[in-house]
């Protein structure tokens, strides 16, 4: 009795272990969708004011709010393409350490711009955005050099698959049209053998069996059998159809 209360009380602790712990997998999924949610709702909002302040505000705020938009955009990019490489191309695994590299800089450029769009001494800015401009040339340069390798890599793989599918579907079609690649003197003269052969067993089976007519018996379907009489057919019994009128009778007096 003690052992079977000690492995129901086992069963009910393993019940609830696997209860607590889908629980804490459901929430953590849920709590990090939340989180994609928030994120992508900020970043959409931060690039709708980047976007207002390029075409509001000239000068270096407008200078700057380009420069952001401008390197958020292209690392964006380059991440969906490696991203989404990466999950067919397991090679792609080096460049995506590369670009997390790359992504730190540009974090680093992306807070410095920031801190800059609140600066009051717009003069010092001034003279900073060659020195700002160059660096994000370089950043998005380097992220422009990783998504076109991507994306060329996957094409050309592409390109290798469809070329041998090419090849093998031109070798299977070829050996469906094989027949007729066949002279046609030489399917005459198979089709006159098979013939020829086919008869010549037609004769020799027939050769020794004796006739039922040497018994003084006819076969059955010959010709010399004797030919039924004709006789009248009975109107009466004859089908009708729609559209033919019924058969007329003689009138008995």
């Amino acid at each position: 009795m003690e052992a079977v209360a000690a492995i129901f009380g086992l069963l009910f602790l393993l019940l609830v272990a696997a209860g607590v712990f889908v629980t804490v997998k459901a929430v953590k999924a849920a709590k990090r969708g939340v989180d994609r949610g928030v994120a992508q709702a900020r970043r959409t909002v931060e690039d709708t004011t980047l976007r207002a302040r390029q075409f509001t505000q000239p000068g270096v705020a407008g200078e700057l709010a380009q420069l952001r938009l401008s390197l958020r955009t292209s690392m964006r990019a380059t991440q969906d393409a490696l991203h989404t490489g990466a999950e067919r191309d397991t090679s792609l695994t080096e460049a995506l350490g590369l670009f997390e590299r790359l992504s730190a800089h540009g974090h680093e450029l992306d807070d410095e711009l920031k801190r800059l769009e609140r600066e009051p001494d717009k003069a010092s800015v001034t003279a900073r955005l060659p020195e700002l401009r160059e660096r994000l040339e370089r950043i998005t340069h380097s992220a422009e050099s990783l998504r076109w390798a991507a994306r060329d890599r996957a094409r050309q793989f592409a390109d290798d698959d469809l070329a041998a599918l090419g090849e093998q579907i031109d070798m299977e079609a070829g050996a469906l049209r094989h027949w007729s690649k066949e002279p046609l003197e030489d399917r005459i003269e198979a089709s006159g053998s098979a013939s020829a052969a086919a008869g010549a067993g037609a004769s020799g089976g027939t050769s020794g069996a004796a006739p039922e007519g040497a018994a003084g018996r006819k076969p059955w379907g010959s010709a010399e059998d004797e030919t039924p009489a004709i006789t009248a057919r009975d109107p009466r019994t004859q089908p009708t159809y729609a559209w033919q009128r019924a058969p007329r009778t003689e009138r008995t007096t």
